[in-house]
């Protein structure tokens, strides 16, 4: 098949930056031919290098999955496929307007009054990336049997467990270690993990806190830490995509603390493919990914007791934590290996190829 993956540049950092590649690569990987439009050079993988600067007409896709349904590229998109029949495919993050910067939130609101319902009722279907997103996507009036649950993936073959012996070097980590990724911004409830850490297994020299930050930390936060005492057994680490796999490698527990409408799927999935236990707020967007007492715990709510009883249980049951680890990578393998996902996907492009045309289109 012919596959043309749209993203919008101006919002690709929230909506498709990530997903986007690594969905060109494994549908390369199985055989596609695949172009990505909107993204930069070199952002989404092609599967031949394109001398010519084609546009999404002239590419002559079978198949066009567009993300972002309210930007202007998705309205491009969906023109295209009315005028030549091929399918449309919409991947629904599922993030809230509330929870975007307000230039997106501006463009969002644009493209809600304009094109939104054209692009929806071209659709074929829509790949939710949890169930966060497919509540979104009915909200938005797809229909049921139109609507796909279908997590992100994640490279098996980076992430795996226990091959973190060079991050340990690297960022001198001791002992066992407990991992956060994601924004170093206020109530993300980082606070409450930093406190009930303190509390509990950080008084131990043998336990440390590493914070993967996506931005510069605060100097609330880090006089939190000092205040507590537990600076030198909290590690603060920039984001880097190249020192991913052996941070998760390394590390002991994930804590997911995000309990609002902001928190992402990415940084547990990426945690499960390395075989992690997961602590996480008791929310609907961990609650499929976690599984209380499978893959680990759910804490029932922000405060630093709740974080410090669940910190304690992980950090004294070895057996809990051995299992919720083989448990995590197993539900990787069969959830969230991009093979599965860009297999997965193949059959929704041969359903809506399959389906009879709309009048409409």
């Amino acid at each position: 098949m012919r596959i043309a993956l749209v993203v919008d540049p101006l919002t690709l950092g929230s909506r498709g930056g990530l997903h986007a590649p690594g969905l060109a690569q494994a549908l390369i990987d199985r055989g596609h031919e695949v172009r990505g439009f909107g993204a930069p050079p070199g952002v989404v993988p092609a599967s031949v290098e394109y001398k010519e600067l084609l546009g999404l007409t002239r590419f002559e896709a079978d198949v066009l999955v567009a993300y972002d349904g309210l930007s202007p590229t998705a309205f491009s998109a969906a023109r295209v496929a009315r005028k030549t029949g091929a399918p449309l495919v919409l991947v629904e993050p599922g993030i809230p307007t509330s929870a975007v910067p307000l230039h997106e939130r501006f463009l969002q609101s644009i493209g809600e009054r304009i094109w939104a319902s054209y692009v929806r009722n071209t659709a074929k279907h829509v790949v939710a990336l949890d169930p966060v997103a497919r509540a979104l996507a009915l909200r938005e009036g797809f229909e049921e049997d139109s609507v796909t649950v279908l997590p992100e993936g994640v490279d098996l073959d980076r992430f795996q467990p226990g091959v973190g012996g060079a991050a340990r070097r690297r960022y001198g980590l001791h002992g066992r270690v407990v991992l956060y990724a994601g924004p170093l911004e206020p109530q993300r409830g980082l606070e409450q993990v930093i406190g009930a850490f303190a509390r509990t297994v950080g008084q131990n020299p043998d336990w440390c806190l590493v914070l993967l930050g996506e931005g510069t930390p605060g100097r609330a936060l880090r006089s939190h830490v000092s205040r507590l005492g537990v600076a030198a057994n909290v590690h603060w680490v920039q984001d880097d995509p190249a020192a991913h796999p052996e941070l998760f490698g390394t590390a002991t527990l994930f804590v997911a603390p995000g309990a609002d409408e902001r928190a992402s799927s990415r940084w547990p999935c990426t945690a499960l493919a390395a075989g992690l236990p997961i602590l996480a707020a008791d929310i609907e967007r961990h609650r499929w990914a976690v599984a209380h007492e499978e893959r680990g715990l759910l804490v029932p709510e922000q405060t630093s007791a709740a974080w410090e009883a669940a910190l304690t249980r992980s950090a004294t049951a070895p057996v809990a934590r051995e299992r919720w680890g083989q448990n995590a990578r197993a539900f990787a393998e069969q959830h969230l290996d991009w093979a599965h996902v860009a297999e997965r996907f193949e059959a929704l492009f041969e359903g809506a190829l399959a389906a009879p045309s709309d009048d409409a289109a």
